[in-house]
């Protein structure tokens, strides 16, 4: 797959390596870069962003409609912003179902003195978890990132979504650390 270029990836088998056995739940997801500019995607993106948010490990409360209506061109305006969604392929009609979405921002990393990427939100529908889509998202912004120059992907997760958690280790994501006499690093909020 080179950048830019969308990837079709069969999902037959859950990530854990069990059968689903259930032959109608095999299907193909595409994956892509967003297009904010693109209504199916800007679509998408608000819905799948607003089912995550919806969700107890998104906060449990949907997006408000003016969020809703100001996040694409809020979204598009900024350079250092990406998407990436999954789609499932609907066999029977040839169409296109959302089912994931991660969202990025490019920081910098001053000690590496190269852009980061920040993985910001990652979003699979509940019927669509366990079964490779949210890797198959990560292989696609770490393609991005790579494309982009950056040294290092960085996400936050809460520690009580333990799927979560298992899925950025086997992606090789680690608590990030100095010196370990100093311990790992703790995220933190200050809204305004």
């Amino acid at each position: 797959m080179t950048a830019g270029q969308d990837s079709q990836i069969p999902t037959g088998s859950r990530t854990d390596g069990a059968s689903l056995n259930d032959p109608q739940r095999d299907m193909t997801v595409s994956v892509m870069l967003a297009d904010y500019h693109d209504p199916v995607h800007a679509k998408a993106l608000v819905d799948l962003l607003d089912a995550y948010a919806s969700d107890p490990a998104g906060g449990g409360e949907g997006l408000c409609d003016d969020v809703k209506r100001g996040l694409i061109p809020a979204m598009a305006s900024r350079p250092d912003a990406f998407s990436v969604l999954a789609w499932e392929c609907l066999s029977e009609d040839g169409g296109l179902r959302p089912i994931g979405l991660i969202n990025c921002f490019e920081g910098f990393s001053t000690f590496a003195a190269r852009p980061l990427i920040n993985v910001h939100d990652v979003a699979v529908l509940p019927g669509y978890r366990g079964r490779g889509v949210a890797q198959a998202m990560l292989a696609r912004v770490e393609e991005e990132a790579r494309r982009r120059g950056a040294c290092k992907l960085t996400l936050e997760v809460l520690e009580g979504n333990q799927p979560a958690m298992r899925l950025y280790q086997r992606e090789g994501f680690a608590p990030y650390s100095l010196d370990p006499a100093w311990g790992t690093a703790v995220m933190m909020q200050k809204p305004l």
